[in-house]
């Protein structure tokens, strides 16, 4: 994509797995901030990383957020913030916090009400035919192994899930597709395309791979939402990590 944002390889920013292994003020260090104001913090979140625990004898990104915090204002004790969304273990990009319990709140509703924007970019397999359209489905996990399964019909315990997609690009192997989710269901982006016959690249869950590590070809690219004390709108983008697989080698 032209324009692409991209940080320096330097201080493994975009490493999760290191950053979750590393003594917390030393990955505090390495936390990319994209946008903090008094009520509202975007960070990066790195592939190989939890959102939120419980992760044993490792950092998760709340962690990390925390120990930052406290480590920039000099806090004493313990920091409030809480993540108003998630973001799987191997997917990349922006994750919101807010930093007061009041701007937690607010945002937590304006995701409840579907008025916080998310883009998503992943990297499928092979690609879809048509270049723009709908995805959509019935969700239930199967819990052997937790994985989610797509149906054509409302089941017992499943839930609907919609987004609409745009093909960006197109390579040999696999396709840039821009992703709108309109719900918010788990694993919806990951099982929707699989259902679709264009798994995302590296997605050994959802797909046959092929492995890549500690990261799949999903970037939660951009979200916007309204300040929860001002109501102006803001926009946050992602950068590109080193180690994101695109575009085709």
């Amino acid at each position: 994509m032209a324009g692409r944002r991209k940080l320096p390889r330097s201080d493994s920013w975009w490493d999760g797995d290191l950053l979750a292994r590393l003594p917390l003020a030393d990955a505090a260090k390495r936390l990319v901030v994209l946008h903090e104001d008094n009520h509202v913090l975007a960070v990066f979140k790195p592939a190989g990383l939890l959102t939120q625990g419980p992760a044993r004898n490792q950092n998760s990104l709340v962690d990390i957020v925390k120990q930052w915090i406290k480590a920039k204002y000099q806090k004493p004790g313990n920091v409030y913030t809480a993540p108003i969304h998630r973001l799987d273990r191997p997917v990349c990009g922006v994750v919101v916090f807010g930093k007061t319990s009041k701007a937690a709140g607010r945002l937590s509703e304006q995701m409840r009400k579907r008025v916080i924007s998310k883009t998503y970019l992943a990297i499928v397999r092979g690609g879809l035919e048509k270049q723009e359209g709908v995805l959509e489905g019935y969700l239930r996990k199967r819990e052997k192994d937790r994985k989610m399964l797509v149906y054509g019909i409302r089941l017992v315990e499943s839930s609907y899930a919609v987004m609409t997609y745009r093909v960006l690009e197109r390579g040999e192997s696999r396709s840039l597709v821009e992703i709108r989710p309109e719900t918010g269901r788990r694993h919806q982006i990951r099982a929707l395309l699989a259902s679709a016959g264009a798994p995302i690249w590296g997605d050994c869950k959802y797909g046959d791979g092929p492995k890549l590590r500690n990261i799949i070809g999903l970037l939660a690219y951009r979200i916007s939402f309204r300040h929860p004390t001002k109501g102006k709108k803001i926009t946050v983008v992602s950068p590109f990590p080193p180690n994101w697989p695109w575009p085709e080698d």
